[in-house]
């Protein structure tokens, strides 16, 4: 039982919290009972997990113990240690580190290695910063049934473990990846997919288009939108109606109502 919080193992887990940490040790920290669960599923590889049994009162937080992993080393630690790994108020009693580099986890996975469906729905996201908003986009692109995510320019990590709590762990299950926007433009073209720029200008309505055939969606950052690189003449310009005084959704709101009006056509 780890009682200090000047432990080793302790301190460099709660070390990755900070994003040059987990650049430097090519590591992620997984807070969360659903999290780690579904990083277990998507084959994650985990390295070590941080259990206090006192706080693992839930049944799922009972089921995911019996499911760790026996190549992942288990460190139990008292409810004050565990406070110093966890993020925010959220504390389920579980906390997991995994190497960036292992199976399932995302962002490492290079454009020409995606495989995509007969009729792909793919997203684009440029210059997304915020990280709750990126996790929340990628919870509606597992639910909407997306075919692949990109993350295009990324000014966040997408290892920052609030962009894994706020997809509540959906990050792990879809297929990630990151690349400078050129290139994803290129990849886009190579693959024969229409390409759809959402913009606050846009020409069209989201409804007036047809999604069921090979598709990619393009949002861009909460505050400056897209760049001029997706005002080329192959790609169509779509629009929300906003019928109130604000000119535009929440990135990850926008990104919802795109991604079930493409599963509604589909299906």
């Amino acid at each position: 039982m780890i009682t200090s919080v000047h432990n080793p193992r302790v301190k460099a887990a709660a070390a990755l919290r900070d994003h040059r940490q987990r650049r430097k040790e090519q590591l992620v920290l997984i807070d969360g009972v659903r999290e780690l669960a579904r990083a277990i599923s998507a084959g994650v590889a985990l390295r070590e997990v941080f259990v206090c049994a006192e706080l693992c009162r839930s049944e799922e937080a009972r089921r995911l113990l019996e499911i760790l992993p026996k190549s992942a080393e288990r460190l139990d630690v008292t409810e004050a240690v565990f406070a110093r790994l966890a993020f925010g108020q959220r504390m389920e009693g579980v906390v997991g580190v995994a190497a960036v580099g292992a199976p399932g986890i995302p962002g490492r996975r290079r454009l020409e290695d995606i495989v995509l469906p007969a009729s792909p729905l793919v997203v684009v996201l440029e210059g997304v910063e915020k990280p709750g908003n990126l996790g929340a986009v990628l919870r509606s692109a597992d639910g909407a049934g997306v075919s692949a995510l990109v993350v295009a320019d990324p000014r966040t990590d997408l290892f920052n473990p609030n962009v894994i709590r706020a997809s509540l762990g959906t990050i792990f299950s879809l297929c990630v990846a990151a690349a400078a926007p050129g290139e994803v433009l290129a990849w886009l073209r190579g693959r024969g997919l229409q390409i759809l720029a959402a913009r606050v200008e846009g020409s069209v309505s989201y409804t007036e288009v047809d999604y069921r055939q090979p598709t990619a969606i393009v949002l861009g950052s909460e505050a400056l939108g897209l760049t001029s690189l997706w005002s080329d003449d192959d790609i169509r310009a779509i629009r929300l109606p906003m019928l109130g005084v604000a000119d535009s959704l929440n990135v990850s709101a926008a990104a919802a109502v795109l991604f079930y009006e493409a599963l509604r056509q589909r299906t």
